[in-house]
């Protein structure tokens, strides 16, 4: 088992849109498991001075097992715009993109399933795609929630911008303190303990 260093900080972001519009839209699971992430560290989002994202910083972990400080935060921007605000966090705080998890939905994984891995494609997803962008790289940690294909032949923008069915709301909550777990695992156990715990 891998644990990461206590003195490092690592920078934890949930991508989704702003408003009320957008809350309970699929595309926006990783808002929720940042607000999850919140809650554990007993914080509030405030607004980063950046203008650009809301962040509240602390330290994740388990009982006697301390995690590194940690930033997690939320961008202020659209999904296709996301790359700007994530490298100006990533900047102020001096986190480079191996010390970067994003959390974001995924169609390629059906719905109370995640993925844990380093590095890949943007497989279509604009906020994945705005980040590599910015970042020049897509060599990050992403916690990929699945949320399925859309059914029949719904289109995929449609589909990913429309809330969760009402049994899908039933099981969110747990789905999203199952994601939060992982981001935690990630932190303080590493990679290869993560993907053993919850890529099944």
């Amino acid at each position: 088992m891998t644990q990461t260093p206590a003195g490092e900080v690592w920078l934890v972001v949930g991508l989704g849109n702003p408003g009320p519009t957008y809350a309970g839209h699929r595309h926006n699971i990783g808002y929720l498991v940042a607000d999850e992430l919140v809650r554990r560290l007993g914080g509030g989002l405030r607004a980063h001075k950046s203008g650009r994202a809301d962040v509240v910083e602390g330290r994740l972990g388990m009982p006697g097992r301390p995690g590194p400080r940690v930033v997690i935060g939320r961008p202020r921007s659209y999904m296709n715009e996301v790359g700007g605000p994530i490298k100006a966090l990533a900047s102020f705080y001096k986190v480079a993109p191996d010390h970067l998890v994003v959390v974001h939905d995924e169609l390629d994984i059906p719905f109370d399933t995640l993925r844990v891995k380093l590095g890949g494609g943007d497989n279509g997803h604009n906020g994945l795609k705005s980040l590599r962008g910015s970042l020049g790289t897509g060599d990050f940690y992403r916690v990929r929630v699945g949320i399925g294909r859309p059914p029949g032949r719904q289109d995929v923008a449609d589909f990913v911008l429309s809330n969760f069915s009402a049994i899908e709301r039933k099981a969110l909550p747990f789905v999203v303190d199952n994601a939060a777990d992982a981001a935690e695992s990630l932190l303080v156990d590493g990679l290869a303990t993560t993907q053993q715990r919850f890529n099944s």
